[in-house]
């Protein structure tokens, strides 16, 4: 039998403190899965820690999560900002394109995405200048004039290192004030069904963006299978977040198969090195790190004739060994020998 009992954290540190703790002591959890801010995950990383109950960490980004802060009882489902980094990379490499500009939201994960892309891309095209830099509030719900100070710098392109909302702004902003015609844009989700949907055919063509799942790519068996059942229990088309509920369910229960009983310690020594299959293939969780292996799809938006909302095109797929620093490299954060 399974129990599900959930809390808000309201993407605020100390309420994720409290309801962690509240779940732990008081309702006596076995395993936590969430959440989305990043700083919250870490905080919540401590806890774990000391209590040894299995953290599955399904929307917060930051690359210390499972890097410098990484740690036995946290696994990362999601793509973490050094995965995104390395993607994004290596389809900005490709490009034309020498100044560049970031922007985005002011907090973990926006930095982390910044330093991310532009840590990589530099190692990957020494000549590329970082030419300046805009940082606004998480939510602030007026961008434009962030855009206009950029349009005024003239740089090659752009890297919009956003989360939550502010995906959504940047290209409704982006469009409204012609930036996107202008400039080049990169925006991790860029291409996702939930930063596109909510647009419809108002959001921005030409905008090269990454995501771990689109519902119509990759066209296997596999895929269309999931879609299918997916569309039949929801009435809706999933989205990447449906990737990483399905994922993470598939490890525990696999995990628990596996372990051959319900027990934590077992569960946790089951899941280093284990893979589960997937709508986007079999994806490994790294034993060094706890770092599911997604792979990483790359694509530019265009409107569609079946879709009343744009989706992704010339897709480009990384697979997920590619886009992780290596096992050595998570000891050395570390600092382990």
């Amino acid at each position: 039998k399974v129990v599900i009992t959930t809390r808000d954290t309201k993407f605020k540190v100390d309420i994720g403190i409290s309801v962690t703790k509240e779940l732990v002591m008081k309702e006596e959890v076995d395993i936590l899965v969430g959440t989305i801010n990043s700083s919250v995950a870490l905080a919540i990383s401590e806890i774990v820690k000391n209590e040894k109950i299995p953290f599955f960490c399904t929307f917060s980004k930051s690359d210390k999560i499972t890097g410098e802060k990484g740690q036995r009882y946290v696994f990362g489902i999601t793509e973490n900002t050094a995965m995104i980094g390395k993607a994004a990379a290596i389809g900005l490499a490709k490009k034309p394109y020498v100044k560049y500009w970031i922007a985005g939201d002011d907090y973990e994960y926006g930095h982390a995405l910044g330093d991310g892309v532009w840590g990589n891309l530099k190692k990957l095209k020494p000549e590329v200048e970082l030419i300046g830099e805009s940082w606004w509030k998480v939510g602030e719900p007026e961008l434009t004039p962030y855009l206009t100070a950029v349009m005024a710098a003239k740089p090659d392109a752009v890297i919009f290192a956003t989360g939550g909302a502010s995906m959504v702004n940047i290209m409704k902003a982006s469009k409204a004030t012609g930036f996107s015609e202008k400039i080049p844009m990169f925006v991790h989700t860029g291409t996702e069904l939930s930063t596109l949907m909510p647009l419809g055919q108002e959001a921005p063509e030409g905008v090269l963006g990454t995501s771990n799942y689109y519902f119509y790519y990759p066209e296997t068996p596999e895929n269309k299978a999931f879609v299918k059942e997916f569309e039949k229990a929801y009435k809706r088309y999933p989205r990447v977040g449906a990737l990483y509920g399905y994922l993470t369910a598939q490890y525990i229960i696999k995990g628990f198969e596996k372990a051959g009983s319900i027990d934590t310690e077992k569960l946790v020594d089951a899941l280093g090195g284990f893979t589960v299959d997937s709508p986007v293939g079999p994806v490994k969780m790294r034993a060094c790190d706890h770092q599911a292996e997604l792979p990483m799809f790359m694509g530019v938006t265009k409107k569609s004739s079946e879709y009343p909302f744009l989706i992704a095109s010339d897709i480009e797929t990384i697979p997920g060994p590619e886009t992780l620093p290596t096992c050595e490299e998570i000891k050395a954060l570390r600092g382990k020998k």
